[in-house]
């Protein structure tokens, strides 16, 4: 009986996960299709785009916000990107501590499970702490913007503004209030680059690292815990997401500058500095950020195929990152050198990483990989555009990133409910993946034993 209840309290969850995300997305849609929050009229199906969109945080658009949308409509864009990047769980716990409500049990458990806690104590405690961890760092993001932003627009329209990309960058949502070339005329602005890249990979990171690097602090200024050093102390899954962040933060920097150098129509005509800055914002921005500095459409094939890369592993969990994740990536890597060295156990940091766990991974990463390549194909049917253009925007849109070589907007109507598919499955796929892989638990499998067969592999 007891086992009963446990499944179908994980069952609810997976559902009012996809119910909440998707509910927020058509009242979004409705809303930024009244005539009072548009410049001019907006087809439907564009104005239930925009708010997929910012509800997945993903950054993909078929209209220009600058242009298209009032003042209001832009402050619901701002609202829906706030949601989208906290998540529903987060807003609606919120809510309703507000409003005086009891946290129930079964809330309880979908929290626990939207965020991979061990126990059901300090929920309400871990989702504050969330939100006020939020509203610093983008208070403090709109505050380094607002340096350029309001000698540039006037203190109204700066501070705005300010807010404005503040939250959408650290939510990696990457949508604009500028016009439609993002932050391109800011790509020798030092200011702007910095605060917009430490904002991305601040909500990418995960809260999860975030509180554990807090939580420790405390203990690294102890006698016995200085001597082992801060990030010894940390745990396996903080190590893996920092590590793997650094590594692709690098790696990406290196090879975009390596092949943008000359390219005249991206980084070719800035100065080295300009160069090393433009080829890093490119590298982060692709881990599901959204904004550019250098047009997407003039990149080279091999800068477009390494961003589809960048794209698909996204950010860490626990954040406002999309993607198959960073410790998803880092895990099935270790696998396949554990199996090529001829080990059992796939270990990290003088751990072991239990074989549920890989499982989930492997999991994870084929499904949101075979969602990717229907979408793919679909979009190919309909479109008549390159398949790199293709693969890169069907990426952008899985990944919940945002950037686009220019193809979003001349979509065919088939087209943007397909990447429209991907941007929702992009945005619950690793949740509901989780939970449905890696958190249920068939009763039977602890009593059935088929006999086992060997496959061959390779």
């Amino acid at each position: 009986m007891f086992k009963w209840k446990e499944k179908s309290v994980r069952l609810s969850t997976m559902q009012m996960l996809a119910a909440g995300f998707l509910l927020v997305i058509v009242i979004g849609g409705i809303l930024l299709w009244l005539p009072i929050c548009n410049q001019e009229p907006i087809a439907f199906t564009d104005a239930l785009f925009t708010s997929t969109s910012a509800v997945c945080v993903t950054g993909l658009m078929t209209v220009v916000p600058a242009a298209q949308f009032t003042l209001l409509g832009k402050v619901v864009l701002l609202v829906l990107i706030q949601i989208g990047g906290l998540g529903v769980v987060a807003v609606s716990t919120f809510f309703l501590v507000v409003i005086g409500r009891k946290i129930t049990v079964k809330e309880r458990v979908m929290i626990q499970e939207t965020y991979n806690m061990e126990s059901l104590s300090g929920m309400v405690k871990w989702i504050l702490r969330i939100l006020k961890g939020t509203f610093v760092v983008e208070g403090i993001g709109a505050i380094f913007f607002a340096f350029q932003f309001i000698p540039e627009y006037g203190f109204l329209k700066g501070i705005w503004y300010s807010v404005f990309h503040s939250i959408s960058a650290f939510c990696n949502a990457g949508i604009d209030i500028l016009g439609a070339d993002s932050f391109a005329a800011y790509a020798r602005n030092p200011l702007i680059n910095l605060t917009t890249m430490i904002l991305i990979v601040a909500g990418g990171i995960g809260y999860t690292v975030w509180f554990d690097i807090t939580d420790n602090i405390r203990n690294f200024r102890k006698k016995g815990e200085r001597r082992r050093g801060m990030f010894r102390i940390l745990t396996l899954n903080s190590k893996v997401a920092l590590t793997m962040t650094a590594i692709l933060i690098v790696t990406g920097t290196v090879s975009f500058l390596f092949l943008e150098f000359s390219n005249p129509d991206t980084l070719g005509e800035f100065s080295f500095g300009d160069k090393v800055m433009g080829a890093a914002f490119q590298s982060v921005t692709t881990r599901t950020a959204g904004f550019f500095t250098v047009p997407q459409g003039d990149l080279r094939e091999e800068s477009v195929f390494i961003s589809c890369l960048l794209m698909f592993i996204g950010g860490s969990p626990a954040g406002t990152a999309g993607g198959v994740k960073t410790t998803t990536i880092a895990m099935l890597f270790l696998t396949a050198v554990t199996v090529v060295k001829g080990n059992k156990d796939t270990e990290c940091f003088g751990r072991r990483i239990p074989e549920e766990n890989i499982r989930t991974g492997i999991s994870v990463m084929l499904m949101s990989f075979t969602i990717l390549m229907i979408g793919t194909i679909a979009v190919s049917v309909i479109e008549s555009a390159g398949f790199l253009d293709i693969l890169f925007e069907t990426t952008s849109a899985i990944g919940t990133v945002g950037l686009s070589t220019g193809l979003t907007p001349a979509l065919h109507t088939a087209s943007k409910f397909v990447i429209m598919i991907l941007m929702y499955a992009g945005r619950i796929g690793p949740v509901t993946m989780a939970l449905a892989f890696g958190l249920k638990r068939n009763p039977m499998s602890q009593v059935r034993q088929l006999p086992a067969k060997r496959l061959m592999i390779g």
